[in-house]
């Protein structure tokens, strides 16, 4: 509950925004500065995400492809890629796992393989985890290594609305990888929109019996976006691919589903739905512009941008 909702967190702690200039990308081109009414001009990447309290989100290409991004407590991801499509993705760092508002000290390495359907759309993830848990030291060793504590299997299954062709869901089977494996926990995002932004999504958490019979869910949340602006969101910028294996990258990070949107939501919330009478947590924020209508800010977080 300490993490019900990711805008709190950044609201809270980075309600003063102080100065980002002469920020440079990883091959030292300077980014566009926000406390300028300048702006870029041609095909554009979207390349950090920053706050007072520090950078969110690194974003490396070749050439036109993400290749990697630095996030928190310098966690990588690798993406890979076969023709236009991405194919692999591999994680090392620091995930919230349990969902209490702090990233987790359990180190996390998980990969990602990605499938596509007969119309090009991503249809299945399957995933390979391991979490390793920091050990006692031992002398005179004054801090212990990092010894496995778990190894999971996961299949990701995503749907396409009929009539629009936008996600309509996202279903996750998991499984501790040992030698009877068998699925034991679920997830179920289903997904709203409004035009081309991400109304509503609807996250179930539960169990599974036998592999294939679900149990009722043991948590669940609404997660709402509204007050949409006109103008071109940042993360129209980052392959949709990506996008999805932030939303499944823990059970509940489905605060993050503006990042499927055209737009930005001035106003968001989130909603436990297990109490009998459930209460919305909201948040909502202004944003800031370049003059080609790009976000350059918004609850709390600084976008950077480079040229391509």
């Amino acid at each position: 509950m300490k993490r019900l909702f990711y805008f709190i967190l950044l609201i809270a702690g980075f309600s003063s925004i102080h100065s980002c200039k002469d920020l440079a990308d990883e091959e030292g081109n300077p980014l566009l500065d926000l406390n300028e009414n300048t702006g870029l001009i041609g095909p554009r990447a979207l390349s950090r995400e920053v706050t007072n309290a520090g950078m969110i989100a690194e974003y490396q290409y070749a050439g036109l492809l993400l290749t990697r991004v630095i996030t928190e407590k310098a966690s990588i991801t690798n993406v890979e890629w076969s023709g236009d499509k991405i194919s692999r993705l591999t994680f090392n760092g620091f995930l919230d796992l349990d969902n209490d508002g702090v990233l987790d000290t359990d180190s996390v390495s998980y990969t990602q393989q990605y499938t596509y359907g007969n119309l090009g759309k991503l249809t299945m993830i399957s995933e390979n985890r391991s979490v390793y848990r920091r050990a006692a030291p031992v002398a005179p060793a004054i801090v212990g290594v990092y010894a496995l504590l778990k190894k999971t299997k996961a299949i990701y299954t995503l749907t396409y609305s009929s009539t629009t062709s936008k996600l309509a869901s996202i279903l996750m089977r998991r499984g501790e990888d040992i030698t009877s494996f068998a699925y034991t926990d679920y997830t179920k995002a289903a997904y709203s929109y409004l035009g081309d932004n991400v109304s509503l999504v609807s996250k179930q958490v539960g169990k599974l019996t036998g592999g294939t019979v679900f149990e009722d869910p043991t948590k669940k949340y609404d997660f709402g976006f509204s007050s949409y602006d006109s103008q071109i969101s940042g993360y129209t910028l980052l392959p949709f691919e990506y996008k999805v294996s932030v939303l499944i990258s823990t059970d509940i990070n489905d605060d993050r589903s503006l990042m499927l949107s055209s737009n930005s939501p001035k106003r968001a919330s989130a909603t436990d739905m297990m109490p009998f009478v459930p209460v919305p947590v909201v948040v909502s924020t202004n944003y800031k512009y370049d003059p080609q209508t790009y976000m350059t800010q918004g609850f709390g977080i600084n976008y950077f941008y480079k040229p391509l």
